[in-house]
C-alpha cells in the first residue's frame, strides 16, 4: 500500500474551541468561509450536495457531531472518486487550532497540490477572520 505526500495546514483562532467547532462543523456555515463551497450546500439525507462546477455536483458526507472536534468528511467527486478530508478543531489555551490534513491524490501534480494547499490556507484565514470578528 502506498503513502502519499501530506501537508498539515493550520491556524490558531482566538476563540473558545467549542465555539469554533460548533460554527465550523455546520455544513450550512461553510459557504461563509470555504471558497470551494461558496455556492452553499444542500442537504440530501445523510449527505450534502455542493456545486462542483462544470463537471457536476459533489457529494459530501460528514462524520457525526462529536465531542472531539472532528469535522472529517468524504467528498465524492463527479467522476466517482472519493477524497477523505481530515479537518480538526483542538483546544489551544483559551483558543483553538484548526487543522486540515491535505493528502496529495495519486493523479495530482505539484501545481495542483500547491493550489489546493493555498486554497485551504485562504479558507482557514477566512474562518479565523470571521470567528474573531463575531
Amino acid at each position: 500500500m502506498a503513502s502519499y505526500q501530506v501537508e498539515i495546514i493550520h491556524t490558531t483562532i482566538n476563540r473558545n474551541w467549542h465555539e469554533v467547532y460548533d460554527f465550523a462543523s455546520q455544513p450550512r456555515n461553510m459557504a461563509r468561509w470555504a471558497a470551494g463551497l461558496a455556492a452553499g450546500l444542500k442537504q440530501d439525507g445523510d449527505e450534502w450536495i455542493g456545486d462542483g462546477g462544470p463537471l457536476g455536483d459533489i457529494r459530501i458526507r460528514f462524520v457525526p457531531p462529536n465531542a472531539l472536534g472532528v469535522i472529517d468528511h468524504h467528498v465524492t467527486l463527479p467522476g466517482g472518486q472519493v477524497v477523505h478530508n481530515a479537518l480538526r478543531v483542538v483546544p489551544n489555551g483559551d483558543g483553538a487550532v484548526v487543522m486540515f490534513t491535505l493528502i496529495r491524490q495519486p493523479d495530482m501534480d505539484d501545481v495542483a497540490f500547491q493550489a489546493d494547499a493555498d486554497a485551504i490556507r485562504r479558507d482557514l484565514a477566512a474562518l479565523k477572520s470571521l470567528l474573531e470578528e463575531l
